[in-house]
């Protein structure tokens, strides 16, 4: 059956026909079919147009002032009746429009490849199984698995929900969630009080659901409201805006010292057409017109390279900001330790057990106080086994070999927990359906499902934080009996409670309450009451084993790591010693974040460096007051609550693998891999980034600057003109060319985290980047003039001296290019032969210098002199004296202290 996709008042149909018009059913699609379909409708997306084409690259070349200024030089060579020049110059425009389309097209697809990996993504029913699917890939007939958090993939009419809520305020501009429910409504009901249907883009805030896609993309309510197509507009970054208007301003000082050199030059006899060609040349040498590509380019492949690490970079002003981040705040759950959760210790009716195995085998064995194997479990312990495995949304499955969690993993441990007593999970849920529920959520710290007791009426199952339970808790299981849950008994409990979470364990509380029959319904205030403690559960997230030595990285780095979690403070504490973030005992929680102003807590954050029972909304306020006080924050976070603090930090980092889409959509940076070492090691890559772009501007800046010393020099001195306008530009846009893309991707050097954090408000060309040039670039004018002098006077020889002059040049960039690679440290140091394609770029440029000079080709294109070896011998030695003498500098430490 086809899909009926004519207009249609969805909200208004039964279930039974929206399914039919579909060609759909409750489990959703197969695979085959929804690919099928997928190929029909095309993607779910507003239309956009995404990245530019190959035209569009090769118009963006073409259409570049310093094309302009070439194709003017190429048709004043023909008006002066030289032709070859024009065609030099003319083949120079062909390469440097290629070599910009070839880099530009290789950033675009390094971008398109981030937005891929930073799609969208939703969870649908194929086959009956609930899978991550990307939202593009939604279709018609999907029926969407709706959880806290998520953002909606489609427009979608609800199957089936528990308390959920949606944030519609991007569509109806409502303020308050919208509660959903299924049910069918008139067909005159406004769109606003459509509380059977949800909106693509709109927020799950609260509650769980089920939903059958009716539309997708440009069908879709948000498709209608955007109407045309609209093309995204690419974000510039701080860097590249400040990079453009340092271009300007260096173009419009080429201009004014191309001018400058006209004037000279016609005062002292020269053509005037001569000079305007050359004057162009010297404009051309001035103005640094590789860097704003260059710069997009080291962006693009440094946040692919970070990609391939398990950082995505959403937003690319992040990349400049990590490198000064001072404060890395980290959830623990699943960033710091693995959240692979495994339940350790159980008390239970007034008695402890221990539990074997690792992480979600359900191998395992549950032993008494004394030792022995736990066969049938008591009543007791089956009655908290059976709480952690009935009041639970998540499923424990074998996939390729190794047991897997779809859900919470702390859920998850409590469904392995209950498998080792010899108790199967999955019957008992099917045994006693859930009749309502009262979701969890981070505020609430529990959830509550409602089920049928048969002769003893309906029964609320609840768990989560302890406290919480015991502060609703009237009475306490002990042996089978109900007691009282007096002072010393709840004392006794809450000791255990901090002997537990003392042993680094994630302590929860599983408790119930009876109702009479009849009862269909579950609201929070009926759980806050008169609850019976069944028990408490002590599990295990042990420390990622790159967490210790990520932080001693982060601190080498003059980064505060900073751990933030809602569990106990002695696990908290304990998590934080293992790894090395704390450094006494003290734990700031929730109160302490209240009471304090924003100094104080902004001094006590970087005392203690461990929070401890805090909401996300202690989050933005933890990371507000570290921005006042001057600190750069790198926050994470994975749930809707985060969003706030994700956006309000200098970095916002969610979790790839476990964050909802709302987190993913606040945040800077996503891990792929929910690791905290990958926040370092982002850093590295981000400080590496901007170092690189370091060099490439320095390379730039300095080996123009040097020839226009060369070329002012000569005029100012009475020289001849020491190279002609062509060998200007080959100069300027080949031998360039060649060095600037491999600087922008040098590896990163050892010493990356031994230096303090970048001051956000230092310049690129800072000024110890302008006194360095200051020093070198007038070797380089001062050797290639000295050689060209004397050359010209001891053979009388215009056209041999400049060639020399010329070659000379060129060397002095080939070495230039290797000073560029460190400010402080010797070549030797961080290895000569570490970077391959910088090698390669100055191999190649060799070589096209050699033939250039060495052929008959060259001879008659630029109107070069064949050299004998002597020739280069002297050339290459003048030319190394910019390269000792950056050497010499290092070592006396001129251009900053090198990292111990």
């Amino acid at each position: 059956m086809d899909i009926d996709r004519g207009p249609t008042a969805w909200h208004a149909e039964t279930l039974e026909a929206v399914l039919a018009r579909l060609d759909s059913s409750p489990v959703g699609l197969g695979a085959e079919e929804a690919r099928r379909r997928r190929a029909e409708v095309g993607p779910n997306s507003l239309t956009t147009e995404e990245g530019a084409g190959p035209l569009a690259l090769l118009a963006r070349q073409i259409h570049n002032p310093l094309i302009y200024l070439l194709l003017g030089a190429a048709a004043l060579s023909l008006a002066a009746g030289k032709t070859v020049d024009a065609g030099v110059i003319a083949g120079v425009v062909v390469l440097n429009t290629v070599l910009g389309f070839v880099q530009e097209w290789r950033a675009e697809g390094a971008l398109a490849a981030l937005r891929h990996l930073a799609a969208p993504h939703a969870r649908a029913l194929r086959g009956g199984d609930a899978e991550t699917v990307e939202a593009a890939d939604v279709v018609p007939g999907d029926v969407l698995v709706l959880e806290t958090g998520d953002r909606v993939a489609a427009d979608a009419r609800l199957l089936e929900g528990g308390d959920l809520r949606v944030d519609e305020s991007a569509l109806t501009g409502e303020a308050e969630p919208a509660a959903k429910r299924p049910g069918r409504l008139e067909a005159s009901t406004p769109l606003g009080d459509r509380t059977n249907m949800v909106w693509m883009s709109t927020v799950v805030t609260a509650g769980r659901g089920r939903a059958a896609v009716v539309e997708t993309g440009m069908r879709t309510e948000m498709g209608a409201i955007a109407g045309e197509v609209r093309r995204a507009e690419r974000e510039a970054t701080p860097l590249q805006q400040r990079m453009g208007r340092l271009s300007i301003a260096m173009g419009v000082l080429g201009i004014a010292l191309a001018a400058v050199v006209f004037v000279l030059g016609v005062l002292r006899g020269y053509r005037t057409l001569e000079m305007l060609l050359f004057a162009v040349a010297v404009a051309v040498s001035a103005i640094p017109e590789g860097l704003p590509a260059v710069i997009t380019v080291t962006l693009a492949l440094g946040v692919r390279r970070m990609a391939e690490h398990h950082a995505i970079i959403r937003r690319l002003p992040a990349v400049e900001t990590l490198g000064s981040t001072t404060v890395i705040c980290s959830d623990k759950t699943g960033t710091i330790t693995a959240n692979q959760m495994t339940v350790r210790r159980i008390w239970a009716g007034g008695h402890s057990y221990t539990v074997g195995g690792e992480g979600y085998d359900p191998q395992g064995e549950i032993r008494d106080d004394d030792g022995g194997t736990v066969g049938t479990p008591p009543g007791a312990l089956e009655r908290l086994l059976r709480i952690g495995a009935t009041a639970n949304n998540a499923r424990v499955r074998r996939d390729d070999g190794r047991w897997r969690v779809e859900g919470s993993p702390s859920e998850g441990a409590l469904l392995v927990a209950a498998a080792k007593a010899g108790m199967d999970p999955d019957a008992i849920r099917r045994d006693v359906p859930r009749l309502a529920e009262v979701p969890f959520s981070s505020d609430r710290k529990f959830m509550a499902t409602l089920h049928d007791d048969g002769d003893q009426g309906r029964i609320a199952l609840v768990k989560g934080a302890p406290d919480r339970i015991l502060g609703f808790a009237s009475h306490v299981l002990i042996d089978g009996e109900e007691a009282a849950l007096d002072d010393p008994r709840r004392r006794q409990v809450g000791r255990l409670n901090e002997q537990l979470a003392g042993d680094a364990l994630r302590v929860i509380a599983g408790a119930y309450r009876r109702f009479p029959a009849g009862k269909e319904t579950l609201d929070e205030a009926d759980v806050r009451e008169h609850l019976t403690l069944a028990g408490l559960w002590g599990m295990m997230d042990p420390p990622r084993e790159q967490s210790a030595p990520a932080v001693a990285a982060a601190k080498e780095a003059g980064i505060r790591p900073v751990l933030i979690t809602g569990d106990h403070a002695a696990t908290a504490l304990a998590i934080a010693r293992r790894i090395g973030i704390a450094v006494g005992d003290e734990v700031l929680t929730a109160g302490d974040v209240e009471m304090m102003d924003s100094d104080g807590l902004a001094a006590a954050t970087l005392k203690s460096g461990v929070f401890a029972r805090v909401s996300p909304a202690h989050k933005l306020t933890i990371t507000n007051a570290l921005k006042a006080n001057g600190q750069i924050v790198a926050m994470t976070g994975d749930g809707v609550n985060d969003a706030p603090a994700l956006k309000g930090a200098d970095i916002g980092v969610a979790m790839g693998r476990g964050g909802t889409e709302v987190a993913k959509e606040a945040a800077d940076m996503v891990l792929t891999d929910d690791n905290f070492a990958t926040i370092v090691r982002a850093v590295e890559e981000g400080r590496t980034i901007y170092a690189n772009l370091r060099r490439v501007v320095f390379f730039l800046l300095a080996t123009n600057l040097g020839e226009v010393l060369t070329l002012a020099g000569a005029l100012l001195l009475g020289l001849d003109l020491p190279l002609t306008a062509v060998m200007i530009l080959w100069v300027n846009l080949v031998t360039d060319g060649a060095c600037t893309v491999p600087l922008g991707v040098e590896p990163r050097h050892w010493d990356v985290l031994k230096q303090p954090p970048r001051d956000p408000d230092e310049p690129i060309v800072h000024r110890v980047m302008l006194r360095r040039m200051a020093m070198l670039t007038p070797l380089m004018a001062i050797g290639t003039l000295g050689l060209f002098s004397l050359c010209h006077r001891r053979t009388g020889d215009l056209a041999y001296a400049r060639t020399v002059a010329f070659t000379a040049l060129v060397a002095s960039q080939w070495f230039q290019a290797v000073n560029a690679r460190s400010q402080f440290q010797s070549v030797f140091s961080i290895g000569p032969l570490t970077n391959r394609w910088l090698l390669l770029g100055v191999g190649l440029a060799v070589a096209l210098q050699v033939l250039i000079v060495q052929t008959a080709l060259g001879a008659w294109l630029f109107g070069t002199r064949p050299l004998a070896a002597a020739d280069w011998l002297w050339i290459v030695l003048v030319a190394a004296t910019i390269w000792i003498a950056d050497e010499l500098l290092k070592q006396l430490g001129v251009h900053g202290k090198r990292p111990r």
